[in-house]
């Protein structure tokens, strides 16, 4: 569904807060999903309360993180097991009606006054409709409400009913609700979808509870809800309550005489545990424990505030531009921290790609990681730390894997859910054609690459040297066995090949003038490789010596081994198809070049391009286009420094011109069909096209506000793509690397849009400020007892101590 010009166009002044001042129905599951509340263990879509799910209208989802469930479909003559994170109770569900009315629905009422506004520095989404019915009742209603970050099995809704020209008996009906499936996303609603059983509904103490587990992976959840009634401030202790119950609901009728003018309030607060959460006993007397101490909704509400102002001391970013860009920004940091907050510290969780916001993507965890770490390792560490050992804790799995596929070392899934198994679906459903076809994504080992990367860049910002010994050496030394037995030696060429396997592109998973499988010599999973094999050698150096003996001894590493690693890093084949152009893959000058022109014409938005062409019976993988370009990748991943110096190791030129080259060339042949497209042609053009550079930046940031990839933001936020936009902020415009040899680089190119860029990281266990104003940087560090850090900008090199400032201008601007 793709969303009306107002859902796109309709906000507020103040960076701060994302408001509506129309209720259009259509434009509810994307508002739904850009309003998701949630504390990193948990989130809740920005549902209307009075509403269970009705398809392509309302979907009040809640997720926990970590909670998946297996079901099994036939399709296309073969039987297919997908992994989903579960849709659990709705403990939302609260709706009133007046006495001879009908139960209160916004889709029903005659709306006079609307405004929902999600307040981003505070984490409250509020409600305010004042409407008329049937017998010309003026009602105001306003609903606040909150998932708390303070306490990490909370949340809580706040409603405040008005009558306005009425007095009479008002019933508010509050309930949970365990019916609800999975449902969110269209194209898997043939698939099944029941992933809860409800085991009972119970009334306790004047609280309702209801206990569920998951169908297969046996994950036990109980959600409990308490009520507190007030008129005019004054508690109400002796209203009338009469049970609702279901199959697979519990809930109760608050029935309440109202005056005309005064103002009711109803407090639903709620606390949720499963099986799977710690320093519980189990999940009921979990619930029963806190739904008795929570505290009534203003103090939750003061806490959880308190959370996200220290939240946003660390994460917030500053700016001197126009209102969109800093209120996008915003919000795009306040959805990464609803999913990677320090609640999942003491969890066992990765990042899924589209948050705890919807159920695309089965809530798997991706490469889309490798786009969201840098803000975390840069503001969090104790986070990102904690999501690395998600990966770590699967190495087993991934082991197991690569051993059935009869390679060494670690092989890790391209999807990865509850236990490090492949969940990459094996049939994938067309929507344009309606047709079922094989899956190839699986082939997109690069993953290895990206979970590497993740640890390399992580140990050079933090100094962590305890990680690295403990968790993160065992990971690279995996990942770079699987790809030196992956990588096979052409005794002719004197080089080294990785054959059957996918790039970032994902429009092509073969080529069509080779009999195997996959792909032959992608560009960027063997320049990648190569980085990774010589990196992975030189830092393990760096763990102290006998942690390393034990470390070589544990996992049998050898010289002879690392010696393998340099000689493939040196050797790996990397195509090029003309003078300084680089192939995407080998085979790929064969291709035919693309009608982009005629097929704009004919559909207008192709982005994916991959979908048009099989509805109409060909294939992409003919042509020279691309979903996202492979090659410029590389540019995104690694510094041109780094480039220079990994294509000099394997005996290739690289330079300023090369990188003009193959930008020309595959930003020409880029249908930008991933979110994640556009944010990392935006980071390639930074040094040398800065209008280019904004422009793609800008849309990059309308990716989900706007829901420009036809109706997919519904199902989910794109992670990657919000947090990518705020690490081209801060280490793209920026230019900020953290070098190997330990030096913090800066490289500035702030676009004139942005007057003034300011923000905080955490290097080195200190904190610095930086400040960029036109091409000068100003880098600030806070006190503290750790010796002096060297800073580089434009070949400038300073020792930066405790509470000193430096600022780096640009002399021949």
């Amino acid at each position: 569904m793709t969303p009306s010009e107002s859902a796109v166009t309709r906000m507020s002044n103040d960076p701060w807060v994302l408001e509506y001042h129309t209720y259009v129905p259509e434009d509810e599951p994307l508002r739904e999903a850009l309003c998701t509340l949630g504390n990193g263990r948990f989130a809740t879509r920005g549902a209307t309360p009075e509403h269970p799910a009705v398809e392509d209208l309302h979907y009040p989802g809640t997720y926990v993180a970590g909670v998946y469930n297996r079901l099994s479909d036939e399709k296309a003559g073969r039987e297919i097991t997908n992994e989903s994170l579960v849709n659990l109770p709705n403990w939302l569900l609260l709706t009133f009606r007046a006495e001879g009315g009908p139960w209160f629905s916004i889709d029903d009422a005659d709306i006079l006054e609307f405004r929902q506004a999600l307040e981003i520095d505070r984490g409250i989404l509020v409600r305010q409709v004042r409407f008329s019915d049937a017998d010309g009742r003026e009602t105001t209603l306003t609903q606040r409400r909150l998932v708390s970050m303070a306490r990490r099995a909370a949340a809580a809704l706040e409603t405040n009913i008005r009558p306005e020209n009425w007095s009479g008996r008002l019933t508010v009906r509050s309930s949970i609700d365990g019916s609800v499936e999975n449902r969110n996303v269209a194209r898997y609603r043939d698939l099944s979808s029941k992933h809860l059983e409800v085991l009972a509904t119970m009334r306790e103490d004047g609280n309702l509870f209801l206990r569920a587990r998951t169908t297969q992976s046996r994950v036990e959840t109980v959600t409990a809800v308490r009520h507190r009634v007030w008129i005019d401030d004054d508690p109400l202790d002796g209203i009338s309550v009469e049970p609702v119950s279901g199959d697979e609901l519990v809930g109760e009728d608050l029935v309440v005489e109202v005056e005309q003018g005064s103002e009711l309030r109803v407090e639903k607060v709620m606390s949720s545990f499963t099986s799977r959460d710690t320093a519980i006993t189990e999940p009921l007397e979990g619930c029963r424990v806190e739904i008795h101490e929570l505290p009534d909704f203003l103090e939750l509400e003061e806490e959880h505030v308190r959370a996200w102002s220290a939240l946003w001391r660390r994460f917030a970013v500053d700016m001197d531009a126009d209102m969109r860009v800093h209120q996008i920004t915003n919000l795009h940091i306040f959805h990464l921290l609803q999913v990677a907050s320090p609640h999942v510290v003491d969890m066992d969780v990765g990042i899924p790609a589209r948050g705890l916001h919807g159920e695309a993507y089965r809530g798997h965890i991706f490469w889309d990681e490798l786009f969201i770490f840098p803000v975390l390792y840069s503001r969090a560490p104790e986070v990102a730390r904690s999501l690395l050992r998600y990966r770590h804790r699967r190495l087993p799995a991934a082991r197991r894997a690569a051993t059935d596929a009869g390679y060494r070392g670690a092989m890790f899934p391209w999807q990865s859910g509850s236990d490090g198994s492949e969940e990459t679906q094996e049939m994938h459903l067309n929507p344009i054609s309606g047709r079922w076809h094989p899956d190839q994504s699986h082939r997109q080992r690069h993953i290895n690459i990206a979970i590497a990367y993740n640890v390399i860049q992580y140990h050079r910002f933090t100094a962590d040297i305890d990680f690295l010994a403990s968790f993160g050496a065992e990971l690279l030394i995996e990942v770079a066995r699987f790809w030196a037995s992956i990588a096979t030696y052409d005794r002719i060429a004197d080089r080294y090949e990785i054959t059957g396997v996918m790039g970032p592109d994902e429009f092509h998973d073969a080529d069509p003038n080779w009999d195997g499988p996959g792909l032959r010599n992608n560009a960027y999973t063997n320049v990648m490789t190569s980085w990774l094999l010589h990196q992975v050698s030189g830092l393990l150096e760096s763990i102290p010596e006998r942690q390393r003996a034990g470390l070589w001894e544990t996992l049998d590493v050898g010289e002879h081994e690392l010696e393998h690693w340099d000689e493939i890093s040196r050797k790996l084949k990397v195509p090029f198809h003309a003078e300084g152009t680089i192939s995407q893959f080998e085979g790929y000058e064969a291709l035919e070049e693309f009608d982009w022109k005629g097929y704009r014409e004919r559909y207008g938005d192709i982005d994916r391009l991959d979908r048009i062409l099989e509805a109409e019976g060909d294939t992409v993988n003919r042509y020279k286009a691309s979903k996202q370009a492979d090659v410029l990748m590389l540019c995104f991943l690694l510094s041109y420094e780094e480039l220079v110096e990994v294509f000099g190791r394997l005996g290739l030129a690289f330079d300023e011109a090369t990188l003009t080259t193959n930008l020309d060339y595959y930003l020409e042949r880029t249908s930008h069909g991933s979110t994640l497209s556009r944010l990392v042609h935006s980071w390639v053009l930074a040094r040398g096209d800065r209008p280019r550079s904004m422009s793609l930046f800008r849309q990059a940031l309308e990716s989900d506000v706007s829901d420009i990839q036809d109706g997919t933001t519904p199902e989910g936020i794109h992670l990657g793509a919000m947090a990518g936009t705020v690490d081209l902020l801060q280490r793209g415009y920026s230019g900020m690397e953290a070098g190997a040899g330990g030096v913090l680089h800066f490289k500035p190119s702030l676009p004139p849009e942005i007057g003034r860029l300011e923000f905080s990281i955490y290097y080195h266990h200190r904190w610095l400020d930086i400040s960029l104003r036109g091409d000068d940087i100003t880098v600030t560090s806070a006190p503290t007892t750790m010796p002096p850090i060297e800073v580089e900008c434009r070949g400038e090199q300073v020792s930066l101590a405790s509470g000193e400032t430096r600022i780096f201008h640009r002399h021949d601007a």
